[in-house]
């Protein structure tokens, strides 16, 4: 390269987005693929308005080989660039240098290029299915974020919509999809041209393209869409309820935003290979087939709610991040925290008996969980790297955005919030938009200064912990000046205006304010001592036991984004409450997290969560058995290291509070049975098996053992299978070696994702380092598809944590080299987390010095964060010396 080029094109070099002097306005895209191959080939003709006059063109590319460029300009005469320089390493730009100025108007760009087919599940990508015994080949696209630019030359951003006209030349036996219906097909032979309608306005990450094998099923709306669900030949059947699904979704969507779906289709597809759950292509979402595909016998309960939500998830995308689009990924959130939470609020339409809303908790729970780290992020988080955005699709902008959206609805009323989302979106569709035009929308409709209130929320890390005092009915309520709160102990910056809400010893004794400075003072003595006027959801005995206690619940059903700590008095009273069954499920839910997350920061002992815990033996609702659990399994954990001679009386605590429950659900279904009974027999079971409870678990010996005998056992269903697994593996070491044995046979044999995924799950989980070893050298190999490399990781166990960080070094060039940076920090996160120690997480730091990777360095960093938060919380279980005796008799109370 001339040092006069190489300075000119410096220019462009470590720019975090494109020069705006070339907008494209419509992309003609031709694609013809060779499966047999494994590569592609193509033309891309780009309409372009040159705004400013310029001798460069800069575009995005990455890994493509380029070869003929030409730029026509409106008088028709045609420029080929006397330069044409292909940046990939961390600027993945296409810089094109002409000898003559391009001048100001319209013009269209010429390139042809080539590539193989991805290996690594991104851009235009290669996966198999087998067909009669045959392994084949197919493409799929996923370009979201920032992969377009591996498929075909494109100004690959968000902001720069443009319209598309697909074709493709595939093989004449197979399906081509793409975002719009096929206009036309064309066969020459054994290949076939297949041309589909021009799109309108999209972003570039939103263009996708699949070819296979399917068989399909369809079903019209009363709107006159067509919506297709395309499975595995022979297994249509198993789309039938996410079909039904997507009909009903874009019926509630079209009446909540008061604006129609905008295209004339809808296809969903199950892919073999894919490396999320599903990807909201416009009008053709892809899917992994256990997330698509629901089978009445082997789906269970929890993964027939999933697919409810995540359908329901992408084709809200199609308003909230197709439709009307963020205008960079700083604002991500405003398609994923708008999709998460509304994704639960057509859930609850199609299935109210569900209330799903008070599963929303877990949501918000893992967003504050996320929230309290140092590493850490706004929700609004500056982008400057495009490998970076990867980082950014993580439970801040997904669970923290849906939990702050959350709070914001009950701060406005759902009258106010619908009326201003639907102004949003017509306002701003076929457009993008920024968090500030929410804000001035939200504002205008709602007559309050919205972004003054939100910017906290959205604009800074972390939330405030809201400290609650009593005396002479009197509450106080306080937020530091440093009122972050944060698990390493330490205090953030800043104050926040909180909307607070408090319940008075009664859900009909209600306060609501905001705390807009560092404290404020409340009387409630009005409250205590006023009769009940109105109608309460608890009935009358419980309503005289409950004003025998002077109880306050802060943060009514965990409304608002924020941790509750209360003086010690307080805290009791809420024990007594719960204990009482004076609270609603959501409120005990939000007590057992708030004091949870404050024991791990340190700023609670051990033996006060504890205490809070021993009162939730009668609980029965799902969502705080749910809860309990969670935690029961975290305690065990830490205690491993920090106590390891009162991890055994810490399990039988737990299988006290957790008998009662089982005992009610029992291991079989009742015909009529609610879904949360269902859900609530999987976790019960799991938990007591986990925690070494001896006839559960020779129960579930025994029921695995029907399973074997016979597939289609009544004994053991979908919901209770997961138990049984573990009991087994519990049971299995290397001088034993059946029960890790069986299950492998189990998943060889098993011809349906529904039956292969709950086995990847637990195979890790055996306490025997020599068969975890096994089971990660097993997910190495072919046996298992790359995109579920993350099931076996996520059932790994503290025992095997060395052995898993032992391999993963010794194979860390093959796992980066087979799997690619996409997945990486899953293997990052599931292994690293399992340690405890300081020492450990400088051990780690140093591994890594040297391999560090723009797509998982946030979440090393979030790792090693959190090595370092448990080392803290060991030491301080440690110190507490009256643990020992209370835990003792915790573990022999019945």
């Amino acid at each position: 390269m001339e040092t006069k080029t190489k300075q000119s094109i410096e220019q462009f070099i470590g720019q975090t987005r494109l020069p705006k002097f070339a907008i494209p306005t419509s992309y003609d895209l031709y694609l013809k693929l060779d499966l047999t191959a494994c590569t592609f080939s193509g033309t891309v003709q780009v309409n372009l308005n040159i705004i400013e006059h310029t001798k460069f063109l800069v575009l995005n590319v990455l890994e493509l080989d380029v070869h003929q460029v030409w730029f026509t300009n409106s008088n028709h005469q045609t420029y080929k660039p006397c330069d044409v320089v292909v940046l990939d390493g961390e600027d993945e730009i296409l810089v094109l240098g002409f000898d003559e100025v391009l001048s100001v108007g319209d013009g269209v760009l010429g390139i042809e290029f080539s590539e193989a087919l991805n290996p690594h599940l991104k851009g235009l990508y290669k996966c198999t299915y087998v067909d009669g015994g045959v392994k084949k080949n197919m493409a799929v696209t996923q370009f979201e974020a920032v992969d377009a630019r591996r498929c075909f030359p494109c100004w690959d951003e968000p902001a720069l919509k443009a319209t598309f006209k697909i074709r493709i030349d595939v093989p004449s036996e197979l399906t081509a999809l793409s975002n719009m219906p096929i206009a036309d097909e064309k066969l020459n032979e054994n290949i076939k041209t297949v041309y589909f309608e021009e799109s309108p306005v999209m972003s570039t990450y939103l263009v996708g393209v699949v070819v296979g094998v399917f068989d399909h099923i369809e079903e019209t709306t009363a709107d006159g869409i067509k919506v297709q669900v395309y499975c595995p030949v022979g297994k249509s059947d198993k789309g039938k309820f996410a079909l039904n699904l997507a009909v009903k979704a874009l019926d509630i969507f079209t009446r909540y935003f008061s604006t129609p779906y905008p295209l004339p289709k809808l296809d969903m597809v199950a892919v073999p290979e894919f490396s999320g759950g599903a990807m909201e292509n416009y009008g053709l979402i892809t899917y992994r087939e256990n997330i698509l595909l629901y089978d009445d016998l082997l789906s269970s309960a929890n993964m027939k709610q999933f697919l409810t939500i995540v359908v329901s998830h992408e084709v809200a995308h199609h308003w909230f991040g197709n439709l009307v689009t963020m205008e960079w990924w700083s604002h991500l959130w405003l398609n994923e925290g708008f999709a998460t939470w509304i994704s639960y609020m057509a859930t609850d339409i199609m299935f109210p008996e569900w209330k799903i809303w008070t599963q929303f908790l877990r949501q918000t729970a893992d967003g504050l969980r996320m929230d309290a780290m140092e590493q850490s992020h706004p929700i609004e988080v500056e982008v400057h790297h495009a490998r970076s955005i990867e980082e950014i699709f993580d439970d801040i902008s997904y669970k923290k955005g849906s939990a702050v959206i959350r709070m914001l609805q009950g701060y406005l009323g759902d009258d106010m919030f619908q009326k201003s989302l639907s102004l949003y979106i017509k306002r701003y569709a076929g457009k993008n938009a920024k968090t500030e035009d929410l804000w001035c929308v939200l504002s205008e409709e709602s007559g309050l200064q919205i972004n003054s209130m939100m910017d906290d929320w959205t604009k800074k890390n972390g939330y405030p912990v809201i400290s609650v005092k009593s005396k002479d009915y009197i509450l106080e309520f306080e937020q530091d000046h440093q009122s972050q709160f944060l698990s390493s102990g330490l205090r953030g910056d800043g104050l926040w205006i909180v909307p607070i809400t408090v319940s008075i010893g009664s859900y009909i004794k209600c306060k609501t304010f905001l705390l807009e400075t560092k404290s404020q003072k409340l009387d409630i003595s009005e409250l205590v001592h006023s009769p009940h006027q109105n109608k309460s959801t608890f009935n009358e005995k419980n309503e005289e036991k409950c004003d025998e206690h002077f109880w306050v619940k802060v943060n009514i059903e965990q409304s608002g984004f924020y941790r509750v700590k209360y003086e010690d008095k307080l805290a009791a009273r809420l024990r007594k409450a719960i204990e009482s069954n004076c609270l609603s499920a959501t409120d005990k839910f939000g007590v057992l997290d708030d004091t949870y997350a404050l024991c791990v920061a340190c700023e609670q002992p051990l033996s006060s969560l504890l205490s809070l815990m021993d009162v939730y033996r009668k609980e029965l609702d799902f969502i705080v058995l749910s809860k309990l659990i969670n935690v029961c399994y975290k305690v065990v954990e830490i205690s491993g290291d920090a106590i390891p001679d009162l991890v055994n009386d810490l399990k039988q605590f737990f299988i006290n509070l957790l008998l009662f429950s089982a005992e009610k659900s029992g291991w079989e279904s009742i015909p009529g049975e609610s879904h949360l009974n269902a859900l609530l027999r999987g976790e019960v079971f799991l938990a007591l098996v986990t925690f070494g409870h001896d006839k559960t678990n020779k129960e579930a010996v025994q029921r695995f053992q029907a399973l074997l005998n016979d597939r289609n056992t009544p004994l053991l269903s979908a919901d209770t299978r997961k138990a049984a697994y573990i009991a087994v593996l519990l049971n299995t070491s290397t001088t034993n070696r059946n029960g890790f044995e069986s299950l492998l046979k189990l998943y060889k044999e098993a011809d349906t994702v529904q039956e292969k995924e709950p086995l990847l799950r637990c195979i890790a989980s055996c306490p025997d380092p020599n068969l975890v070893l096994e089971a990660l050298n097993f997910m190495l190999s072919e046996e298992v598809r790359d995109q579920d490399v993350l099931y076996v990781l996520a059932g790994l166990r503290s025992e095997g944590r060395e052995v898993a960080w032992r391999w993963l070094k010794e194979n860390w060039d093959l796992i980066f080299s087979k799997y690619g940076a996409i997945l990486l920090h899953q293997f990052i996160t599931y292994i690293l987390t399992l340690f405890c120690s300081n020492e450990k997480a400088e051990e780690i730091e140093e591994f890594f010095v040297s391999r560090v990777h723009p797509s998982f360095t946030r979440n090393l960093k979030q790792s090693i964060e959190e090595i370092r938060l448990k080392a803290r919380w060991v030491e301080n279980i440690r110190q507490e010396q009256s643990l020992p005796e209370l835990v003792k008799q915790l573990a022999l109370k019945k």
